[in-house]
């Protein structure tokens, strides 16, 4: 009886410890949907709109070349324009990432007629393996937060999504 009495608090006890870990990357939002996106490039800053209201507001960083819109693989710089949220990828060797519909038919055609390639792979993604958050722009054309942010981003953004990336 006493052996069966300690197995139990052992058990309750594993399973209170367990609750007590470290939650995992994969948040739940119950909150207003996000209706869209907006990135000002030169302000640094990401916004998730729900209409017309800014839901939450994050400090971003951006390609290694910021300045333009990409043009071609391996400028180093982050898109600009209307894009949407094409696919979420769980597995990101940056903790999480969205990925952003980047090249469109206008940025393939430009691409095409200078006899280069548009690029791609641009995602929003997390800041995994990089130790300073401020340490400027460092991506190769992506928009990076905290992989903290990013866990609260992924749950509150539905591929679909527009985005608006602005200079």
């Amino acid at each position: 009886m006493i052996r069966a009495i300690n197995i139990c608090l052992a058990l309750v006890l594993a399973l209170g410890l367990a609750g007590c870990g470290q939650k995992g990357k994969f948040r739940t939002y119950k909150g207003p949907e996000v209706t869209s996106i907006i990135v000002s490039k030169s302000e640094r800053e990401m916004q998730l709109i729900h209409k017309t209201r800014v839901l939450k507001t994050y400090e971003i960083a951006l390609g290694f070349a910021p300045e333009g819109h990409k043009q071609f693989e391996g400028d180093g710089k982050t898109p600009e324009g209307t894009y949407f949220i094409d696919r979420q990828n769980p597995n990101s060797q940056f903790h999480l990432s969205l990925g952003i519909s980047y090249p469109n038919d206008a940025d393939r055609a430009f691409a095409e007629a200078a006899d280069k390639k548009p690029g791609g792979d641009i995602f929003i993604h997390g800041h995994t393996g990089f130790k300073d958050r401020y340490m400027g722009d460092w991506t190769l054309g992506c928009i990076a937060v905290t992989d903290e942010e990013m866990e609260v981003i992924y749950s509150m953004v539905k591929v679909g999504t527009p985005i608006f990336i602005k200079p």
